[in-house]
């Protein structure tokens, strides 16, 4: 994974700029509530609008290329992000300052879950407002610079009300393979542009082949040495490998396939499945800290801290190498394929305004009075310019006060 700092490179040693990504994450892991649709807004605030580290049409293509991977999306659209700006080790430090709190938190909250303690109800809510209003703001802004005409506000549109009509895990993936198609032959003839031609074959490095190929190693593998060793510790790797390889869309997606990962077996009971999923919903960061939490919660051993570092690094896994399989050969072929990612990015302002429809919105905007907080957040947000954890934790404390 070599770096690219977008517009202007920056050529100061990867150090310095693994410090600064390490800080943003960080500042990231600890703020971001709401959800992996309202990660792209806190992602695009800090990474575009605050450091200038890429502009709104890389950002773009990047959101659509881990969107059309396998994985948790958000987090790997923070590992592309530290991988650009400060090398293999930059996407690492991403990954560690974006997940660690949250996974800390879901591990300590397995440690309390036969408790009864919940997350109160008016706090999640107002998280959730919080989050439309992050997303809204990023979907404006986004728009602006992706959608400029009508062919690509038509396309834009059109994929929206796809995604909203069509809701499976596989939905995402067909849209942004429609969008690049309809960029590559549609577009250039709607704003009477030549057809592109095509891009040349790029002859894949090693370090992609090699990634390639431990992934489907491990897929292959995992299973086939659980079921020769008999060990516990092996099936609950492979349980988890296997939900981050085959899971897209990630998100609230992977809750299915977590389900039939670790309830169905018996080794974690329906009710704490559930209540370690409310938890969830509370933390900043990935959801799929929730991974963390299961390994933490189940049984037999190894459980504990020692559990739920296994499940988490596991889940995690094939998102690392499929990125560092793509990541090397992407800034070599995107520039080829600028018409199809011309179309893609259409598609994806397209797909957040859908998700800030369904379910952002129709799960957090009921009343009028969440309509109220909803308008306080957006102008905090546009017209003071208020950091996103300012507008969280007021959001957080209207929240409760709402639900009291």
């Amino acid at each position: 994974m070599q770096p690219d700092d977008g517009p202007e490179r920056d050529r100061r040693p990867l150090r310095a700029r693994g410090v600064e990504v390490g800080v943003s994450a960080l500042r990231l892991g600890l703020t971001s509530f709401g959800g992996p649709v309202a990660h792209i807004g806190y992602f695009r605030r800090e990474y575009v609008a605050r450091r200038g580290w890429l502009d709104d049409a890389a950002f773009g293509e990047l959101v659509a290329l881990c969107q059309a991977l396998p994985g948790p999306a958000s987090s790997q659209l923070g590992i592309a992000i530290g991988a650009r700006h400060a090398g293999a080790l930059g996407g690492l430090i991403a990954w560690l300052g974006f997940t660690v709190p949250s996974a800390l938190l879901m591990l300590g909250f397995a440690q309390v879950a036969g408790s009864g303690t919940g997350i109160p109800a008016g706090l999640a809510h107002g998280l959730g407002l919080a989050a439309v209003a992050i997303v809204a703001q990023a979907l404006w802004l986004m728009a602006r610079r992706l959608t400029p005409d009508r062919p690509r506000v038509a396309l834009a549109a059109a994929a929206a009300a796809v995604a909203l009509l069509v809701a499976t895990p596989y939905s995402q993936l067909a849209l942004i393979v429609a969008g690049g198609l309809a960029g590559w032959f549609l577009l250039p003839r709607l704003e009477r542009r030549p057809l592109a031609r095509p891009a040349a074959a790029v002859r894949p490095p090693r370090r992609t082949v090699a990634a390639l190929a431990g992934f489907v190693a491990l897929l292959i593998g995992l299973p086939l040495a659980a079921q020769a060793s008999g060990w516990h510790v092996v099936e609950l790797a492979d349980a988890f490998y296997r939900t981050g390889a085959l899971v897209f869309g990630g998100g609230h997606v992977v809750l299915p396939l977590l389900q039939t990962a670790v309830v169905h077996p018996g080794w974690v009971g329906q009710a704490q499945f559930l209540a370690g999923y409310g938890a969830a919903q509370a933390v900043p960061g990935p959801l799929f800290s929730f991974a963390a939490y299961l390994g933490a919660i189940e049984t037999p051993g190894p459980n504990g801290p020692v559990g739920g570092i296994v499940a988490l690094l596991a889940i995690y896994l094939p998102s690392f190498l499929l990125l560092a399989a793509v990541l090397p050969v992407w800034d070599g072929v995107r520039g080829r394929l600028a018409p199809a990612l011309t179309g893609i990015g259409a598609v994806v302002v397209g797909l957040l305004a859908a998700a800030l429809v369904d379910p952002l919105w129709t799960s957090s905007v009921h009343t009028a009075a969440d309509l109220a907080v909803l308008a306080g957040a957006l102008v905090l947000l546009v017209a003071v310019r208020a950091p996103p954890i300012v507008v969280v934790g007021l959001a957080a404390a209207a929240g409760l006060v709402l639900g009291a």
